[in-house]
């Protein structure tokens, strides 16, 4: 996935890579920021989605 976006969660700073997903929450290697659930939280601090910013 050559144009894979690294999104931040303002929260705490954990990365959402698009290429390495969040295997441990469900979501797979890939997976575009937008398509992942609304309901998805950072799986460190838990903030909900619109809480990330992209970098």
């Amino acid at each position: 996935m050559s144009d894979a976006q690294v999104w931040i969660c303002e929260a705490c700073g954990f990365l959402y890579d698009e290429s390495e997903g969040d295997p441990d929450g469900g979501i797979p290697p890939g997976t575009r920021f937008e398509d992942i659930p609304d309901n998805w939280v950072c799986p460190v601090c838990g903030a909900r989605k619109m809480d990330f910013a992209p970098l």
